[in-house]
């Protein structure tokens, strides 16, 4: 295993050494000559840092085994990913899709709202995707006999899993943009522009044959829509003042914006007004009357925002004003804050303890199922014990630790195996004495 000695002449810093040299740059003049340094340049200086040659006697950070193992692992992260989105957002988007068009909002509504809510979708899926692809590419490279002959040359257990813990250190920071920066923005705009959508009450009501209710107590229904924009067999019942409810029905109507808002103007129509006391029906009619729609509107500017959808900063800086304005417990802030950054540790969690559990067990070509189910209830296990957590610091904000516990427990479990596994004598004294006893 390579170590970080300068003394011994191993480790990153004789890559270095050894790059810049390489690259015509020496260490004193490494930053005044930094205009000159073209791509070949890095890329040599890149590669000096991630497999250092046999010249400077050591193995570098990452071997060419580590870089293979990674690709692998990015490889089936990326797969995994677009394959759990696809089957959680075909899920999803059924019922927004048929909520969007029935309130008769264009195609691009839907789209937009389908992209405002990937970052929500991703987070959730993100930590699955990272333990099938940890998983997926330890069991593929163990049957394929890699595994294997690494061991075989003397490689230890936790010097394999560097390229696993590399590969956990890259999606806790895309899950660390995902989780921090990205979600609660998407989330802020996404209810704007639901409260928008809700509030634009002239594409709720232009739908054809249907009995529309834009607002409670009101009902409307357009029989035909013409392209011109003539609206036929039109009936509107108003029952928001249950002492005198009125109802109007014209044979055509327009919608009309005079700029002091939006009215639906019926010609040749009658009006039923119901008089509850004497229980008597009355009706007028007219040649066109006019109907202000704008007050079905549902639309609240000063609406409280979810917790999510307050930004990361806020929560760190404002949160005593956030507690004087808005309707959350300091327990709930405390939570939401955490609890993002807890997303970023359980993907280093998930991907040891899946790459850890495989390692227990020894080469097969039939693979390694025993340890993928038990990895499989490690993964149940440190979920269920984040859903457990999460209502206790919501009672008491000073446990906030707890919410970082799965995490914990995740790395835990995961130095324990590969402790087990790279002491492969301890398994055997234990299976010889199994067997002693049952001879016994």
């Amino acid at each position: 295993m390579a170590r970080m000695s300068r003394r011994r002449g191993k480790g990153w810093w004789p890559c270095l050494t050894w790059s810049l040299e390489e690259t015509n740059l020496g260490l004193a003049s490494a930053w005044p000559g930094a205009a000159q340094f073209d791509q070949s340049g890095f890329l040599r200086l890149w590669n000096g840092l991630w497999s250092c040659p046999q010249q400077t006697g050591g193995r570098g950070f990452m071997s060419r085994f580590d870089s293979y193992f990674l690709r692998q692992l990015l490889i089936l992260f990326g797969f995994f990913t677009l394959v759990l989105v696809g089957v959680f957002w075909i899920t999803r988007s059924v019922s927004l899709f048929d909520r969007v068009i029935s309130g008769g909002q264009p195609a691009m509504v839907f789209l937009e709202f389908t992209a405002l809510t990937l970052p929500t979708l991703i987070r959730t899926v993100m930590p699955m995707a990272v333990f099938a692809a940890a998983v997926y590419a330890t069991n593929r490279l163990s049957r394929e006999s890699e595994m294997t002959v690494m061991l075989a040359t003397g490689t230890s257990p936790w010097r394999l899993a560097r390229a696993v813990f590399v590969f956990g250190i890259v999606t806790g920071l895309m899950m660390a943009a995902i989780s921090v920066f990205l979600r609660p923005a998407s989330v802020e705009q996404l209810e704007q522009r639901q409260a928008e959508v809700a509030g634009d009450v002239t594409a709720q009501l232009l739908n054809e044959g249907e009995f529309l209710h834009p607002a409670q107590g009101v009902t409307v229904y357009i029989g035909k829509i013409d392209l011109d924009g003539t609206l036929s067999e039109v009936f509107v019942s108003d029952r928001r003042d249950e002492e005198s409810p009125v109802s109007y029905s014209s044979k055509t109507a327009y919608l009309v914006n005079n700029g002091s808002g939006i009215h639906l103007v019926m010609v040749d129509g009658i009006a039923l007004r119901l008089n509850p006391e004497g229980r008597a029906l009355s009706s007028t009619l007219f040649a066109d009357a006019s109907y202000d729609i704008s007050e079905l509107t549902n639309s609240d500017t000063n609406a409280m925002r979810s917790l999510e959808a307050i930004p990361t900063l806020e929560l760190l800086q404002g949160r005593d004003s956030i507690l004087a304005t808005e309707q959350f417990s300091e327990g709930e802030l405390i939570e939401e804050l955490h609890q993002r950054f807890s997303w970023i540790a359980i993907c280093i969690a998930v991907a040891m303890a899946g790459f850890s559990t495989l390692m227990l067990g020894s080469f097969s070509r039939f693979g390694l199922w025993p340890q993928i189910f038990g990895a499989f209830t490690i993964l149940v296990l440190l979920e269920g014990v984040r859903g457990f957590v999460s209502p206790v610091v919501i009672d008491d904000p000073n446990l906030w630790i707890l919410l970082y516990l799965p995490a914990i427990v995740g790395v835990l479990i995961s130095c324990v195996f590969l402790l087990i596994a790279g002491r492969p004598l301890l398994r055997t004294r234990s299976r010889g004495a199994n067997g002693t006893l049952s001879q016994a």
